[in-house]
Order: structure tokens, then sequence, then C-alpha cells
């Protein structure tokens, strides 16, 4: 059985790594939440939607946390009552399994 992304950890990518394509990206996909958006191959993003900005910040407190605890530094738009994600391995210039190891874990900072 697949270890769950949840229970994995992101790990440090070297300059040059490759970026995931294809089959293997929608292999990922399948294991996140389809509320994520895969964009052009090279990076995730995704909207939440809260009643208001006290729950927005508090939810970008809690997925900044699990950013600095993975090593994985997504971009994160916070506004009034929405925040928006974007994740993608700047080494790699695209995805690689730790994106998909970030989604999950912010699926569950929800």
């Amino acid at each position: 059985m697949t270890e769950k992304l949840t229970a994995k950890k992101c790990k440090p990518c070297e300059e040059g790594a490759q970026p995931l394509k294809g089959d293997a990206l929608t292999d990922l996909a399948k294991q996140i939440s389809n509320d994520w958006n895969i964009v052009d191959e090279h990076h995730l993003e995704k909207v939440y939607e809260f009643d208001d900005f006290k729950q927005a910040l508090d939810f970008t407190n809690r997925v900044g946390a699990v950013a600095e605890e993975e090593g994985h530094h997504p971009d994160i738009y916070l506004t009034w009552g929405k925040v928006e994600i974007k994740v993608w391995t700047h080494k790699a210039g695209g995805l690689t399994e730790n994106d998909f190891i970030f989604a999950a874990k912010a699926d569950d900072a929800r």
C-alpha cells in the first residue's frame, strides 16, 4: 500500500532536479483533493474560502507553520475571507512530490 502523502516529509531538492510530468503528476493528483489545480504542469494552486478575515488569517498561520516544518514554502495570498496558495519546487522549475505532500498537509490544516 502506498504511504499517504500526509505521512510523508518533504525532502531537500538538489539543484537541477527534474520536475514531474504527465502520468506522474496525474497519479499524485489523485492523492490530493480535486480542489487543487495543476497549472501548466508547473505549479499547484488552490483557493480556500472563509467566513471572515480572522478565519482566513488563522488558516494562513497554520499553513505557514506547516510550510516551516516541511521546509517547503508556497506563495500565500491572504485577503478578506480567502487564502490562495501556489506551490512548486523552485530548484526543479516545476512540480515534485514535495508539492503534493505540502498540498495534502495544507488541506489538513484547514
